[in-house]
């Protein structure tokens, strides 16, 4: 069992204000600080942080080498990452207030550089019993998930940065759907009716989450444990890294959503995204006595 992620990879530049700016409105940041961030590169390292088997498939510029070596030093398998000439690595400008909200801005690069003959070699690589990640921040989303299920893999797509035309060409190559709950709302509006998906994972911060298998009609609700939140850039991320790999080793699915729940949990109280995302050893110390 192992875990393949076509997932983008971003330099995050993380500003701290006293508030989010309002329109017209210039601001001085408190703090800048640079990291390593991307939806995919943050699922990629909660699912290796979380003991899967975890390769990432993507692209980058020629430069930023600290780029792959943060993901090795995490546990992830770097080997299917591209290097793109005349590219530029994906990056996120991050606004960060004094409450954790965050407004964000973000500029592909080498992400949507991705075409499907770059895709054969690890594409060929996905078994029946893997699991394929994959968000709306790279090209070749749809190529990817009818190949992983073609071979009888899982797919697991999380609908963000969320746009309605992605979703409806990937939905039927999907077994898992996930969302927040702002993206489940727009997803019911725009296409009302069942989903041709085994289940669907809600995502609802403070709030907690919740799956639904759409096979049974069984829902698994997870509370959120509280914590005094410092960042909330990549819990989401790091809920459906953890998610997955708990999936992947053969977890039931109430296990893996008190672990990712422990995950992301332990996230938010640290500044950053995939610099930030917990290990296994601390998440399993984090719940173990917490009801």
């Amino acid at each position: 069992m192992a875990i393949w992620n076509l997932g983008s990879i971003n330099i995050d530049h993380v500003y701290r204000l006293d508030h989010l700016p309002r329109p017209g409105e210039t601001l001085a940041a408190r703090s800048y600080v640079q990291g390593l961030g991307g939806k995919g590169a943050n699922q990629s390292i909660a699912a290796a942080q979380a003991g899967a088997i975890t390769h990432h498939i993507g692209a980058m510029g020629a430069t930023d080498d600290w780029v792959v070596e943060r993901l090795k030093n995490a546990g992830v398998c770097t080997a299917d990452i591209l290097r793109l000439p005349g590219q530029a690595t994906g990056h996120a400008i991050i606004l960060l207030d004094g409450k954790a909200e965050n407004a964000i801005v973000i500029h592909p690069g080498a992400n949507r550089a991705i075409a499907p003959s770059m895709l054969a070699k690890p594409l060929s690589a996905i078994k029946a019993q893997d699991t394929l990640l994959l968000q709306n921040e790279t090209g070749c989303q749809v190529e990817a998930a009818k190949a992983a299920r073609q071979v009888g893999a899982r797919v697991i797509y999380s609908a963000a940065p969320f746009d309605i035309d992605a979703v409806r060409a990937v939905l039927p190559y999907v077994s898992i759907l996930a969302m927040n709950a702002g993206e489940a709302e727009e997803l019911f509006a725009a296409m009302p009716g069942d989903l041709p998906v085994m289940g669907l994972l809600i995502t609802r911060g403070a709030e907690g989450a919740e799956y639904r298998d759409l096979t049974t009609g069984t829902v698994h609700r997870q509370e959120a444990f509280p914590v005094t939140p410092l960042d909330t850039t990549g819990a989401g991320d790091t809920f459906a890294g953890y998610f997955a790999a708990a999936l992947d080793r053969g977890d039931p699915v109430p296990a893996a959503l008190r672990l990712a729940a422990g995950a992301a949990a332990l996230k938010v109280t640290r500044a950053g995204a995939g610099d930030a995302i917990p290990s296994l050893e601390e998440v399993i110390g984090f719940i173990s006595n917490r009801v």
